[in-house]
């Protein structure tokens, strides 16, 4: 009926009278028998807010449209509204038609058919999760005691699971762990509530959204089926706690991974104390820290203006950390060149190290630019070294257009060298959702992820090749999960160990996403290293107050020398055991 002109009873359930979308949803009291079909309708207003009220009878007569974000050949689902519609009201205070319970076997276990275009299958409610959501799309739904199983976001959503039990993690979110294994009780709320009347509520993962929550269901391109609340519950917190790992023994190297989401010189003091206090206080000052989103010295608000330096952004950040209770941390990294490494317009964002010379050495080498590979080489000992550190890898590799390059630096420990690489891998932008009417979605951004996987797995296998034993870490934000095959790439034929996989399945995460736990963030490490010890220390991901985006991750471990047990082994042993 798309383009058709209809007339329509019903009652009004709920309007939308701020923004751009402003409209109001109207459900028919007196349901079909047909499961497939809605018994609702949103009514667009455009920008003017419509003068009804929720229990008002209407008679409707408008177009049909059956909008669908970004265009009709876009991945995402659509919505069927009315437009340009005239409507009389009939009566005032009418009782709202009875609300959906979302109870915990309200929703389908199956997400979707396995293949296919959904627009092109018969609905099957019955059985298929997304099916379900669309044959109630504009209907009110509630829910009860929901789990909260996201932070409250800074664009006033909360992500809740209708399935108590369905993967949960020991922190009560939920957690993603396969292409074939979604978490088909999500689902995202907002209020229609204003907030001047009723604040919007912060909200941390293990939290509980008590008593009903209820509002008309609504497609949105951002996380899906989403409930547009006219009946929020209260915020009961899980009692949720920031981790600390342990410190690290005296002949223990820790490598340490975070992402500081585009830290730039232009920040705020508070940013740079909050990171500083997660470096200091809850990973305990490791070593070295691969850095990722570091961005020039003005950050995105010098788009174009050459400047790619980040001595600035960074000299604040060590400073932190040491008026924290840190150590006089050194750093390492390149400039890149300007505009070629994606992120922010303007804001250069790359990789580096942070390391704490007390501990350990950097190993100088120079010959390292934006554009110079660095090259493995062979010791007259017959032992690898770099032959810039730090030096980029295969910088001008298609690869790496418009994407960060990884970073190698050379580190000496009690003796020991120690190779570790900084990543940042391309982001996921551009893949379809896993909420799209194209099942299975095409993951299009995997394809660049892949070859930056090879080349770099190359660049360890040149490393293996001159130095079987080296101690390698590679380190960062991968962009994609711990089942993919862009981690395939890396591990396969055991070259390197990925560490998230030796945890249990419910443990596997390091960000949390549309409702979902799950994995960017890796530390992978050759199997030369001895007595690895590894920590995900959730400071960040779960909690609506954070420095950043992810969570930081840490190894710590005894680096190799060659052989079963050397001089130092002796020494230490009796003390650190």
């Amino acid at each position: 009926m798309d383009g058709e002109t209809v007339t329509v009873p019903g009652i009004v359930t709920a309007k939308r009278q701020f923004g751009s979308v402003r409209g109001f949803w109207v459900q028919d009291p007196q349901p079909d028998d047909d499961p497939r079909t809605s018994e609702a309708l949103f009514v667009y207003n455009g920008n003017e807010t419509p003068d009804v009220t929720a229990g008002d009878e209407v008679s409707l007569t408008g177009e049909v449209s059956e909008y669908r974000p970004r265009g009709q050949d876009s991945a995402y689902q659509s919505s069927t509204q009315l437009i340009d519609a005239e409507w009389t009201v009939a009566s005032s205070g009418n009782e709202l038609p009875e609300a959906v319970a979302l109870d915990p076997d309200a929703v389908p276990e199956a997400l979707a058919p396995e293949e296919g275009n959904l627009d092109e299958f018969e609905l099957r409610p019955d059985k298929y999760a997304l099916d379900f959501w669309e044959a109630h799309e504009g209907e009110r739904v509630s829910v009860a005691d929901a789990p909260l199983v996201s932070r409250s976001t800074d664009y006033n959503e909360l992500y809740v699971t209708t399935k108590p039990g369905q993967n949960r993690t020991p922190r009560g979110g939920v957690f993603y762990g396969g292409y074939d294994e979604p978490n088909t009780g999500l689902l995202k709320i907002e209020s229609l509530l204003p907030f001047s009347e009723h604040p919007f509520p912060t909200a941390d993962v293990g939290d509980t959204l008590t008593g009903t929550t209820a509002g008309p269901l609504e497609y949105d391109q951002y996380g899906g089926y989403t409930m547009q609340a006219t009946e929020l519950g209260e915020v009961e917190s899980g009692g949720l706690e920031r981790e600390t790992t342990r410190t690290q023994k005296p002949s223990e190297l820790s490598v340490a991974t975070y992402n500081v989401e585009n830290l730039s010189a232009v920040d705020e003091q508070a940013k740079f104390d909050d990171l500083a206090e997660g470096v200091v206080k809850h990973l305990r000052s490791p070593d070295v820290v691969t850095l990722e989103e570091i961005q020039d010295n003005n950050g995105a608000d010098g788009n174009g203006d050459g400047v790619v330096a980040a001595d600035k952004t960074l000299d604040r950040f060590v400073e932190a950390i040491e008026a924290a209770g840190g150590p006089a941390y050194e750093y390492r990294q390149i400039d890149p060149q300007d505009r070629t490494d994606g992120g922010q317009p303007g804001g250069n964002i790359r990789v580096g190290f942070l390391f704490d010379p007390e501990r350990v050495s950097f190993v100088d080498r120079e010959g390292g630019d934006a554009t110079t590979a660095v090259e493995v080489e062979k010791t007259r000992r017959g032992t690898a070294k770099l032959s810039a550190s730090p030096g980029r890898i295969d910088p001008q590799h298609e690869a790496w257009d418009d994407s960060r390059k990884p970073l190698a630096g050379e580190f000496e420990f009690r003796g020991r060298t120690v190779f570790v690489v900084a990543n940042h891998f391309a982001s996921k932008g551009g893949d379809e959702p896993t909420h799209g009417r194209f099942q299975p979605p095409t993951r299009s951004s995997e394809e660049q992820r892949h070859k930056q996987a090879e080349v770099l797995r190359g660049f360890v296998d040149e490393l293996q090749d001159v130095q079987p034993n080296a101690n390698v870490v590679v380190a960062g934000d991968l962009n994609d999960y711990q089942f993919s095959d862009t981690l395939a790439k890396l591990t396969d034929g055991g070259a390197l160990t990925s560490l998230i996989d030796t945890l249990p399945a419910s443990e596997q995460y390091s960000y949390v996403y549309e409702g979902n736990s799950q994995v960017l963030d890796h530390m992978l490490v050759s199997d030369s290293l001895r007595r690895v010890d590894y920590d995900v220390v959730r400071i960040n991901s779960e909690f609506a107050e954070q420095a950043s985006d992810h969570d930081p991750q840490i190894v710590r471990f005894k680096p190799s020398a060659g052989h079963a047990l050397d001089f130092w082994d002796w020494f230490w042993w009796p003390f650190d055991r």
